[in-house]
This record gives C-alpha cells, structure tokens and sequence, in this order.
C-alpha cells in the first residue's frame, strides 16, 4: 500500500496467504511484524516522554531496579573474554537506539554470549511465553556485549522498552498501546494476538519450515521488539500520523518536535557491530539510527533511491515500511518471507516506488 500526499494511491495484494493451502493474497491479511512491532512500542514511549513521566537520560534502572548492576563482556588482547562491571549504566535513550549493549543472543557469533542467553532462558521460543518479571530477571543475568552508550548493535534493548512503558503507566504493553495508539488510530486488526474468528486472514511464511512466534495465543510476555501483528492498511494509518508530524483526522498523538526528533541521527559517530544499522536492515550502508527508526543521512551512500531524512524499518519476517516526509510518502510493504532474501525486495520494491514517482 501507498500513500502520497494523504491519500492512497496504490493497493495490492500478490501472490499466496498460504501456499500450502492455495489460498490467494488479501488486502486485509494479518501479518506478523515482527521488529516493525518496535516503531509502535517506540511511539508509546515517547508519549510519555512527552508527559514527563519519562527523560530520555533516565537510567533504566530507575524503573527496573533489576538492571541497575550490569555486567558487560571484555576481551584481552590474547582473545579471552571476561566479565567486567559496566562504567555506566542503560539509559532510556540506549534502549531506543540500540546502543544499550543488548544483542540477539540466537544470532550471536559469541559463544559466551549464545551461552549467557541460553543458560538465563533468552533464547527460548517463544520468547512471548517468558513474563516479563522472568525476561527482565534474565538480561539482569546476562553480560552486555558492549559498554552501554557506546556502539550500536541491533538487539532485545525496545523489548526492555517495553516494560519500562508497562512500568511507568501501571499497565501492558498490549494494553497501554490499544488503549493510546491502535484504538484511537482506528487500527483494529493490529495488537499482540490474532482472535480467532480471524485466523484465516493470517499470512503464513513462503516456506512453512520458517519457525514464527504464535500469534493465536494469549502471551505472557507483550514483546515489544517482536511480538505484534497487524494489516497493511493499519500499519499505513499508523505511517500518515507519523508523515503528519504526530498527527490524523483531528487527533494529535506525538508534537511535531517529537516525530522531527525520534527521525534524527542518534548515533552520531558511534561504530556499528557487528554491522552498521542499514546493513543489518537492509543489507547497505548510508543509514543511522534514530528513537526505534532507521534513518537516511543523505541522498547518497545507500545503494538505493530516497530522499535525506526519510526514515522506516523492517521486520525478520518479511516485512517493511518507509517514509519520505520530502516526497510527502508512506509506504508500507507486508510479506511473509524470512530469511537472507528479505533485503533483497526491501532494495527492489523501494527502487519501484521511486521510478514510479511524478511531480
């Protein structure tokens, strides 16, 4: 689905609900987001940034008192690695940016970390069956891979996010989000859950080996990184807010000063590990990072066509969106195609789009 200047201008669904069953594409399939579960989670706590009950440079501790004494993991220069208390502590602003020196313990190439998260029950699946007392008791156990503040690395930190919205607001994740966000917005497909009477608008994977989180379940843990589903047409309404500067159909939801800040480089010189944030989202470079958004430097570097400033974001599951406050487009592409070639129709639909561009 596309969206220009505020209207819809492109709408399509190709190719299979489900391929083992035959069942053709719908327009109002029900996809899981995975990682584009963060931008809404990421939104919700800007709101109460914006409430003061939240400042970006709190520490997470002040909220989970559980998080307040990390350790982070140190390598000599004989290559032996060691646990080491943290310099400082997680701030809220590490979480939003992935500067936390939280990872994913699964794709993890250090052993000792692929240990630490499966001794403290990180790399159970699904995840969404951990409380979130248990899933905060558990990064308090683990070593962070970098010092906190330092260098971005792509991971679990807008999981932890989303308990400290849960802990500042007295309520879920799920709950918190229905309630400020996906209600208000008119998104009544998108949540933590698919109800039953809806299962069969679920989008199930192109391979049916792919392992998903199970969306038809009632989840213990709302996780804010990767737990929520959604349609195409929601997700796009959830976009044109954002495009308006925090704001649709009379109803303001963020300042425009908040939606211009979260759209902002947040690294600034930070290296990325172990790739730099659009490699590891898109497969190439020219990307920063901004308040749980990827974010565009300049109209070169990437390998692909967009303006300075527009911003998005993609899920493991296959899906993506961007945003082109230039070019006044919203874009929101919904597949269910994990794996290694994602990146490759996150590349081909956005060169698409932008050949396909007028005045």
């Amino acid at each position: 689905m596309i969206a220009r200047r505020g209207k819809l201008i492109y709408s399509e669904a190709i190719g299979f609900l489900d391929t083992s069953a035959g069942k053709p594409m719908t327009e109002d399939a029900i996809f899981r987001l995975c990682s584009m579960t963060k931008p809404l989670a990421s939104v919700g706590a800007m709101m109460l940034v914006e409430e003061g009950k939240v400042q970006l440079n709190d520490d997470v501790s002040k909220f989970l008192p559980q998080l307040a004494k990390m350790d982070v993991l140190a390598t000599d220069k004989d290559g032996k690695t060691t646990r080491e208390p943290a310099k400082r502590r997680m701030t809220i602003h590490d979480l939003f940016r992935h500067t936390a020196g939280l990872t994913y313990g699964k794709f993890s190439k250090i052993l000792e970390i692929k240990a630490a998260y499966t001794e403290a029950n990180l790399l159970v699946e699904p995840l969404r069956l951990v409380t979130p007392e248990q899933f905060t008791a558990a990064i308090a156990k683990t070593p962070l891979v970098h010092e906190p503040g330092t260098t971005f690395e792509y991971g679990l930190a807008v999981d932890v996010l989303g308990h400290v919205v849960e802990a500042v607001s007295g309520q879920r994740l799920s709950a918190f989000l229905d309630e400020r966000l996906f209600r208000p917005l008119k998104m009544a497909d998108t949540g933590f859950k698919v109800p039953q009477a809806n299962w069969s608008r679920v989008a199930e994977p192109l391979r049916r080996e792919e392992q998903f989180l199970d969306i038809k379940i009632d989840p213990l843990n709302d996780l804010a990184g990767e737990g929520g589903v959604s349609t195409a047409a929601d997700y796009l309404r959830f976009c044109q807010m954002m495009l308006n500067g925090g704001t649709l159909d009379g109803r303001r939801y963020l300042s425009p000063t908040t939606v211009k800040l979260m759209t902002s480089d947040h690294l600034g010189n930070r290296p990325g590990v172990p790739a730099s944030p659009g490699i590891s989202l898109m497969g190439l470079d020219g990307y920063t990072f901004g308040l749980g958004v990827l974010v565009r430097q300049g109209p070169g570097l990437a390998g692909v066509p967009g303006s300075e400033g527009e911003y998005m974001l993609a899920g493991y599951g296959g899906t993506f969106f961007w945003i082109d406050p230039r070019e006044e487009l919203a874009v929101v592409f919904m597949a269910q195609t994990p794996g290694s070639t994602r990146t490759y129709y996150y590349r081909m639909i956005k060169a698409l789009v932008a050949q396909a561009l007028g005045n």
